[in-house]
């Protein structure tokens, strides 16, 4: 169950401003930068990224039903800056339940289970951009 909407627009609309001037540069905070499906406009927003190895994952805190979950899913790939470096990420899969909470980092897993956070996003690694 992910976490309520009106939550999520007021991190949108009040807290992802204060984050996005930390989210590229301190880790495990990144900054998703993608294309909007309809607009084409390019947007940045502040999430918690998990690498493994040349996989990545994304607690879908909010859902899968989120405009920047649609746009790396529509787009097929995106990217993400993070400690202050750009990297390609393609072939974005939703992945639901234990097996999504077992890619993200260890000390979240207890957080995002009291949460009922259960969707999650992964994709591969292509490179620095």
């Amino acid at each position: 169950m992910p976490l309520p909407d009106g939550l999520a627009r007021f991190n949108r609309r009040y807290l992802n401003r204060g984050m996005r001037l930390i989210a590229g540069r301190v880790p495990p905070l990144a900054m998703v930068v993608h294309t909007g499906r309809r607009s084409g406009h390019v947007y940045r927003t502040p999430v918690m990224a998990f690498r493994n190895g040349r996989t990545w994952a994304f607690a879908l805190t909010y859902g899968a039903d989120r405009d920047w979950v649609k746009n790396v899913m529509a787009a097929g790939r995106f990217d993400i800056v993070r400690g202050g470096r750009t990297v390609g990420l393609e072939d974005p899969r939703r992945v639901d339940g234990e097996p999504g909470r077992a890619l993200v980092a260890a000390y979240t897993r207890p957080v995002l289970r009291a949460l009922h956070v259960d969707q999650f996003l992964t994709a591969t690694e292509t490179g620095p951009r």
